[in-house]
């Protein structure tokens, strides 16, 4: 529920962010204020400006503060170092607040000329937004081998699937789509799919179907018309739902929403354009959308429809007109509008609506209420079989392999195979491999490890062989995974030509 000041006002935290964000910010805020919604705004910052001062999370304590107090935000886009230094504070301020749904649609607007113009696309992404590889749990294995976690848990993919089901229904639309890449990364991708395939059923009236993401993608730029909603992973969603804005005329008019249980933070997707800052020109379109959500997900419906149909109405007006933003009919012409002049116009035509276009007729959002437990799983029998080795050592597997089986004499665990970049080059099978500095070792009991059995390894037996490894000259192991058995099931994957 929306937190209300004394005077009845909604409290939102408004972050004007970094390049073109202050411009479009305050055009979305006019625009906001002049539909006759009361709102009362906590100016905050966060992102490039942050950095500058030395913040390394490029979001402070009084913005923090701010967001606790109010559960609400409106934000513009934020600047972040690409390559080095610090974490994205976009990402940032999603994972502080458990904001796991990041909700960006796309529809066909008029007078935005595509090479898709008449096919009538309207169609959301709904992406996770809070784990897999934008957990950024990235390590230097050895100096020429990075590593980076992808991390996928059954309470995000419950969290993420059931609101994908949810939205689509407030909505009225028809049809759930999962996106993954499960034919190859069978556990973290794979969690999703099944999660997917588990809940469909609960929503009879809603069409549901998976497709591998490479394909979604291939679809996407060649029927986009047959989707409707589709819901994936992290990475697999960031990537799409630039696509998909592309279709309909760019980030310019893509909007997002990211959606927790406790806090709501609308965006835009794009970037803060630097080179635009200050020369009142960018499009205010997608900021002011993610404002129209906004006052959506605060039940100020009617509002929401206002600005929405004097957005559609403006975009028809300007298009027999001839101008248009600079993104629609090219910067620096003379048929070019301002940020400010384009907002102006909204404005004036509060209360127009369009003879083509139809809003929507939506309702709030029930996003979901599961167990805040972290076991959400709970297994009836786990042991671990042994421990993959990760190991960093300047030597052909021919040479590494005896010198690890010669480690493991006298210890609980035996080599299985040994493998580099998820290929087995040990014992050989022929491959032909361009070795890199790291390799995985497979290590398994020596007994009890057959499938059925009960034996399990325990850390009295792991230890020691981690110190053989230690104390070797020519080999060092840099992390370790221990080989799970989940309730009679492998809980971990083989290498390429592991039997």
């Amino acid at each position: 529920m929306p937190v209300k000041d004394a005077q009845g006002r909604t409290l939102v935290t408004l972050i004007p962010g970094d390049g073109v964000g202050p411009e479009c910010i305050e055009a979305t805020r006019r625009i906001i204020e002049a539909s006759g919604v009361q709102l009362s705004f906590d100016i905050q910052h966060a992102g490039e400006s942050v950095f500058k001062k030395g913040i390394p999370s490029g979001v402070p304590q009084e913005t923090i503060d701010s967001i606790r107090k109010t559960r609400l935000v409106l934000k513009g886009p934020l600047g972040t170092p690409v390559g080095y230094g610090e974490k994205s504070a976009n990402v940032t301020l999603r994972k502080l607040f458990e904001t796991y749904a990041n909700i960006r649609p796309v529809r066909e607007l008029p007078g935005v000329k595509t090479p898709y113009s008449g096919r009538n696309l309207d169609l959301v992404v709904v992406r996770e937004n809070v784990e897999d590889l934008y957990a950024g749990i990235e390590h230097m294995q050895t100096p020429g081998v990075a590593q980076c976690l992808k991390l996928i848990s059954a309470k995000g993919c419950e969290k993420i699937v059931r609101t994908a089901f949810e939205f689509a229904r407030s909505e009225g639309r028809k049809s759930v789509a999962c996106a993954t890449k499960s034919n190859i990364m069978k556990m973290t991708e794979g969690l999703l799919k099944r999660t997917f395939e588990r809940i469909a059923p609960e929503y009879p009236d809603i069409q549901s179907w998976h497709v591998i993401i490479d394909n979604a993608a291939h679809q996407l730029v060649k029927k986009p018309e047959q989707f409707d909603v589709i819901v994936t992973t992290n990475m697999n969603g960031d990537i799409i739902s630039d696509l998909t804005s592309a279709l309909v005329g760019g980030l310019g008019f893509a909007p997002s929403a990211n959606l927790g249980n406790e806090v709501a933070i609308f965006e835009a997707v794009h970037g803060s354009a630097p080179k635009y800052a200050g020369k009142n020109c960018i499009n205010p379109t997608a900021v002011l959308l993610s404002g129209v959500a906004m006052l959506r997900y605060i039940n100020e419906f009617e509002a929401a429809q206002r600005i929405e149909q004097s957005v559609i109405y403006t975009l028809e007006q300007c298009a027999k007109e001839g101008v248009g933003t600079g993104d629609v009919v090219g910067y620096d012409k003379p048929n070019t509008l301002s940020t400010s002049a384009f907002a102006d116009r909204i404005i004036k035509n509060l209360g127009h609506k369009s003879e083509k276009y139809k809003v929507r007729d939506y309702r709030e959002i029930k996003l979901p209420k599961i167990s805040d437990e972290p076991a959400f799983v709970k297994a009836k029998s786990t042991r671990v079989v042994g421990a993959d080795i990760f190991v960093q050592a300047n030597l052909q597997p021919a040479v590494l392999g005896p010198k690890i089986e010669a480690l493991l004499e006298g210890s609980a665990l035996k080599l299985k195979m040994i493998s580099n970049r998820g290929t087995k080059v040990y014992p050989s099978a022929g491959a032909i491999t361009d070795c890199v500095d790291q390799y995985r070792c497979r290590c398994i009991l020596r007994d009890g490890a057959q499938k059925g059995a009960t034996a399990t390894l325990t850390d009295d037996q792991l230890l020691p062989v981690l110190a053989k490894f230690g104390a070797s000259k020519e080999l060092s192991w840099m992390h370790i995974e221990k080989l799970q058995e989940i309730d009679g099931s492998e809980g971990f994957t083989k290498a390429q030509g592991e039997d």
